[in-house]
């Protein structure tokens, strides 16, 4: 770790991070995960933790984390069905939306004031569920020829299962695309918008926020994009090989978030303490 790269991150106020492969893999907290949340919650400093699943709500989330020794507040917590919600209310607040997915999108969009219905819509709305089914996505693929507007939460082909890797939104929005010709506006990452909505939501400013990932074609273009320091993770799904392969590169990259602890950490004292 170079001087110059603790210096990029010495002003840093406002994070941003992804969950999987950054602070738990598969229900177990990466090692310096828990610190690293300490570390911020001393500090006074805001953050939120991301995710492009819209399956589950603020608090099974938080339930989740907590079952692996982690403790986000459930405002601490952005999901792409959140970020779908805040964009749609600000497009067309109180429209009807049929929507493709569990209580985490059903839940936000209901929040956010849409009538969720299956006929007679102006968005159909596109998530993750564990039960796609021919007749929802038959449905779907009507009311689009119909004239409703096609959103996605997020671009993610597949996930994961006990069994092993099983279709996601990406996948049956290209079906519905390949039956509809038609595209849809997908908020979650890469879109910068999902960080454009996270920062709106507590108040960060790009200048002085930073957004750690372990993905260089999800976390780390889009935090780029958005204006933000970029800090890759290697205990995810991204090696040292792949970043290779990118036009782009991150602000910092680093084995894991007990290496960021670390930088962010001087004999003890805050970083930003010490260089002030």
């Amino acid at each position: 770790m170079t001087k110059s790269a603790e210096a990029q991150f010495t002003h840093v106020t406002t994070w941003l991070t992804d969950m999987d492969g950054v602070l738990v893999r598969e229900n177990t907290a990466i090692p310096g995960a828990a610190e690293l949340l300490e570390l911020w919650e001393e500090r006074g400093q805001e953050y939120l933790v991301l995710t492009n699943n819209s399956i589950y709500t603020p608090r099974d989330l938080a339930a989740r984390l907590a079952r692996s020794g982690l403790h986000v507040a459930e405002e601490n917590l952005w999901t792409s069905a959140l970020a779908t919600a805040q964009f749609l209310k600000n497009q067309n607040a109180g429209s009807r939306a049929y929507v493709i997915g569990e209580a985490g999108l059903t839940t936000a969009l209901h929040e956010a004031g849409f009538v969720l219905t299956d006929t007679d819509c102006d968005y159909v709305v596109l998530g993750e569920t564990r039960t796609y089914s021919f007749e929802a996505i038959t449905n779907a693929i009507r009311l689009i020829l119909n004239g409703a507007r096609f959103i996605s939460t997020n671009p993610d082909t597949t996930g994961p299962s006990p069994e092993g890797p099983m279709p996601a939104t990406g996948s049956v929005a290209a079906l519905i695309t390949a039956a509809t010709n038609l595209h849809p506006y997908v908020v979650g990452k890469p879109n910068p918008m999902m960080f454009r909505s996270a920062l709106n939501q507590i108040g960060g400013h790009s200048e002085t926020t930073a957004m750690l990932g372990d993905r260089m074609d999800t976390d780390i273009v889009s935090g780029m994009e958005a204006g933000l320091r970029t800090v890759l993770v290697y205990s995810g799904v991204t090696t040292p090989q792949d970043v290779e392969r990118f036009p782009f590169r991150p602000t910092l990259a680093l084995d894991s978030v007990a290496d960021l602890v670390e930088l962010l950490t001087v004999d003890g004292q805050d970083a930003a303490g010490a260089a002030s």
